[in-house]
């Protein structure tokens, strides 16, 4: 990434993102907690894409570079806390499921960050602890480094429908099945049908804060049905893709 803002001091603030707007890359001193109310948030380091709709969080270590970017109209809300205050222990972005309790406290701690009543701190502590009961959750599409993967991942991420098989990809791209099937492994800590499926599960996310139907979502990110596209959707997200576009909007 190039041109890197530095803010030592991670900003706690609520602020709207329009479709596709984009906060460059940029680093903080501070660790940060960034939560889109509505619309669904990836944020981008070197290393991947971490993605979230509206009952996930992510946790921004600080002196990670990154950027944001907005899917269907964000309402992003950030919570920054000291270098030295990190209670889930982390060192690499992550992403976080959120609760009920949990998305409360981050939009009531946002709305006014010029509020140093001692309620608020308070609030901050509760929030905090909140965050430590909450269960990590493995969305991001990690970024190639060899450039053999990186251009059979460009394939697929051109083309979430295409169903080729990781062997026909290798043909299409002169590397091997067995190089291309280490290389997922070792590169991403997964197989190539496991990485699909995050990759799909993302374009999903974009389509659908884009008021695109469940349906037509399921056949353009390779489902063979929008049944089958549900089942994968809410055993990763805990919810249907329907109840995912009122969350978009901002619904409960």
């Amino acid at each position: 990434m190039s041109k890197i803002r530095h803010t030592p001091t991670a900003p706690t603030r609520a602020k709207f993102l329009a479709a596709g707007e984009r906060i460059d890359a940029h680093r903080h001193d501070d660790h940060q907690i960034v939560y889109a109310g509505s619309g669904v948030l990836a944020v981008t380091t070197d290393a991947g894409t971490w993605f979230a709709p509206g009952n996930r969080a992510i946790w921004v270590p600080a002196g990670t570079v990154h950027a944001h970017r907005a899917h269907g109209h964000l309402d992003l809300h950030l919570v920054g806390m000291p270098a030295d205050d990190n209670p889930l222990g982390l060192d690499a972005p992550t992403v976080l499921a959120v609760s009920p309790l949990l998305r409360e406290l981050i939009l009531a701690y946002t709305r006014d960050p010029d509020d140093d009543s001692p309620e608020r701190h308070r609030l901050l502590a509760v929030l905090r602890d909140q965050l430590r009961a909450s269960p990590q959750q493995p969305l991001r599409l990690p970024t190639p480094a060899d450039p053999r993967l990186a251009a059979v991942c460009a394939l697929v991420q051109a083309d979430p429908a295409d169903a080729r098989t990781l062997a026909a990809l290798g043909a299409a791209t002169g590397v091997g099945e067995r190089t291309l099937s280490r290389l997922f492994r070792s590169e991403f800590g997964m197989t190539f049908p496991q990485w699909r499926t995050q990759s799909r599960l993302y374009h999903a996310l974009r389509l659908l804060a884009e008021d695109t139907p469940v349906t037509t979502v399921a056949h353009r990110c390779g489902w063979a049905s929008a049944s089958a596209f549900i089942d994968v959707f809410r055993r990763s997200f805990g919810h249907t893709p329907g109840t995912h576009g009122r969350r978009a909007q901002g619904g409960r």
